[in-house]
């Protein structure tokens, strides 16, 4: 016997067939997926993947040095969920070399100082190894696959390591804005009278004032740091949700099962939560995903301007900021690297909201 089709299952059906929202949500989860693994593939896996390297600053993609592995201090013993969203400590010196010598017991290198200049240093295996045992010397080659920074800190490891602050940026706001612009939205929709007054009056004059003025306001108020920067963009991005809540709710309001559900004697805290708001959904959903991407360009920029994410936590803004001097000179992608994960991120969540659109039907 046929059954009626679930409104789910045929949105989910239409978005499949939306090939650029398919694109969108393969960017999305693997996005996802480096920022909980991002400290176990980096190559740089200590905390903010912030191992400087200064002789080596500046180096461009596929780039490899040798390096002199020195134990500095005892290898801590580091449980896996520290080191998943921590990384850990960076218990040795990385001297680059050109070359290197043993004989018997000493050690003999040529530290690398800068092009073409090199300086002979010697060592004691025995005394290398018996500092902190029972970790060792080691000489090694690293790859730089996408070059090194002006600080000589590896560009991949800090470009996996940022997806976490674009990501967590992006939820932040989301939770935040959605769930002041429901709560206004629908109190304003649903009774009308001043509340709407009030709620419209809030909504004009925070949408009178430029977005990012706004934020400059409440990040001087909150200070700077990781999680000022969230809040301080959600509490400027739910005016947009607010807005289209009200109208979806002052149109739902009248039809008849909310008439039936009046009539039943159901509370008006019932009615709004549990009759109106499910059926309004589409709309926000869709603005969720274009306040995701807002959010995360915005962070961007006010980590460029230097009031966002603070160093020598990597944000993709902050690093165009440390290499944006690098487009004039030599090496231009040190800077249009992070640019082009920030714009792959962006386009992402847009593709995802026109697919949630057309999916929902959501109109006007």
């Amino acid at each position: 016997m046929p059954t009626k089709s679930d409104p789910t299952r045929s949105a989910w059906q239409r978005l499949k067939k939306n090939k650029g929202a398919l694109f969108g949500i393969f960017i999305i989860s693997l996005a996802v997926v480096i920022a909980f693994t991002c400290y176990l593939i980096a190559t740089d896996n200590s905390s903010n993947a912030n191992r400087m390297v200064v002789e080596i600053g500046g180096r461009k993609p596929g780039f490899a040095q040798l390096f002199l592995k020195i134990p500095i201090r005892k290898n801590a013993q580091n449980g896996f969920v520290e080191k998943l969203f921590s990384g850990v400590p960076d218990n040795y010196q990385y001297i680059p070399i050109t070359a290197y010598r043993i004989s018997s017991d000493t050690l003999f290198i040529q530290k690398y100082i800068d092009e073409g200049i090199s300086e002979q240093q010697v060592y004691s295996i025995r005394d290398l190894n018996n500092a902190f045992p029972p970790d060792k010397m080691e000489i090694k080659t690293i790859h730089y696959w996408l070059g090194t920074d002006k600080y000589g800190r590896d560009i991949l490891s800090r470009l996996l390591v940022g997806v976490r602050v674009s990501l967590a940026v992006g939820l932040v706001t989301v939770i935040i804005s959605l769930t002041i612009g429901l709560i206004l939205g629908a109190l304003a929709g649903y009774f009308r009278g001043w509340i709407d007054d009030v709620v419209m009056w809030i909504i004009n004059v925070i949408w009178s004032i430029p977005t990012l003025l706004l934020v400059f306001a409440i990040t001087l108020l909150l200070g700077k740091g990781f999680w000022q920067i969230f809040i301080a963009i959600g509490l400027t991005m739910w005016v947009n949700v607010a807005r289209i809540i009200r109208g979806q709710v002052m149109a739902v309001r009248e039809f008849e099962y909310v008439e039936a559900a009046r009539a039943l004697g159901y509370s008006n805290v019932r009615i709004l939560f549990r009759h109106i708001l499910p059926n309004v959904m589409g709309p926000v959903l869709v603005v969720a995903a274009s306040n995701f991407a807002s959010a995360i360009v915005i962070e961007a920029g006010l980590s460029f301007l230097g009031i966002g994410v603070q160093p020598p936590q990597p944000s993709w803004g902050l690093m165009i900021k440390e290499n944006y001097n690098f487009i004039i000179t030599h090496n231009p992608l040190l800077a249009i690297i992070p640019g082009l994960a920030i714009m792959l991120l962006v386009l992402a969540f847009n593709l995802l909201g026109n697919g949630l659109r057309d999916a929902l039907e959501v109109r006007g």
